[in-house]
């Protein structure tokens, strides 16, 4: 009969009360039970409460480390990247980042941006712009970024090693790509163009050549930059105007024949060959050629005059 206390209870009684008493399992038994199926049950308890308690920690542990939400919103990021088209790239939302991607909003640009550092990634409603938090030296993350159906990128990092690399991979990847990078000096400069940059931009240079300008020809730089679109409600714009962009019937027309001052009110001031060469004030005779442009000047109601005539958006 075994040793018995409280009651006439065995060891075994007791055991098996404390343990559905402690566990709150509490259920009823279909039929009484010998020894040998309590103690089953009390393992059966005791095992079972083990296996859940691991389990809750190893969920616990997984979403504290938010790796959960971090899937969801790339996977939501990548699907969103997926509808865009002819967009922009940006890597890096620093200083310089920041300030491009400001106006490029203005624009209403469709922009990826690509960012290593989660704190400099801000909470984002605006459903053109997609952040990336993500390593861009690395192939696959450029192809997330939608590379293959994107217009342009510009890369802002401070490494010049890591925008060389970066412009590289993307020539490589997008043959059409219209690649803006930042340099930090000319021997830089020159191995981004190598590589397959299109525009350099070196800071510091831009930075040196505005304050030594705003000394020797204020008045100068002051109307420059009110042309530079910095915000949309000033009194004059400058518009770039493609062939492209263009109704079919005004290709090969001279600027004469566009007449786009009588028009619009707006005036042609710079025409781009094909061939990139610029003519500042160019000859009524000028065509408007495959792969060429027109710089427009006027004030934002012929602005808009103009694209109602083009029917650009």
């Amino acid at each position: 009969m075994g040793y018995r206390f409280l009651s006439g209870f065995s060891w075994v009684d007791a055991l098996y009360m404390t343990i559905i008493t402690a566990t709150t399992v509490g259920f009823g038994e279909v039929h009484p039970l010998d020894n040998t199926g309590k103690l089953f049950t009390v393992m059966l308890i005791v095992f079972s409460i083990i296996i859940y308690g691991y389990g809750i920690s190893i969920v616990s542990e997984y979403l504290l480390n938010n790796r959960i939400f971090e899937n969801i919103i790339k996977k939501r990021m990548e699907n969103k990247v997926k509808k865009f088209k002819n967009h922009i790239i940006l890597v890096g939302h620093g200083r310089i980042g920041k300030t491009v991607l400001k106006k490029l909003k203005k624009y209403g640009k469709q922009v990826v941006v690509i960012e290593k550092d989660p704190k400099n990634i801000p909470y984002n409603e605006d459903k053109k712009i997609v952040f990336l938090n993500d390593d861009a030296t690395k192939d696959e993350v450029l192809m997330k970024a939608g590379i293959e159906n994107a217009d342009s990128l510009i890369t802002s990092l401070g490494d010049d090693a890591d925008n060389l690399f970066i412009v590289l991979s993307a020539r490589q990847m997008n043959d059409k790509l219209n690649i803006i990078s930042r340099a930090t000096n000319d021997k830089t400069a020159k191995k981004l163009k190598l590589a397959g940059a299109d525009k350099i931009i070196l800071p510091y240079e831009i930075g040196g050549n505005y304050m030594a300008s705003l000394l020797v020809t204020p008045d100068l730089v002051d109307f420059i930059q009110r042309l530079s679109l910095e915000d949309r409600n000033i009194d004059t714009n400058l518009e770039e105007i493609s062939f492209e962009d263009c109704p079919e019937k005004y290709h090969n027309k001279s600027i004469a024949e566009l007449n786009l001052r009588k028009k619009t009110g707006c005036t042609i001031i710079g025409y781009k060959k094909p061939d990139g060469e610029f003519i500042i004030n160019p000859d009524p005779n000028t065509k408007l050629v495959k792969g060429s442009y027109i710089i427009v000047l006027g004030r934002p109601e012929q602005i808009k005059k103009l694209n109602e005539l083009f029917g650009i958006k």
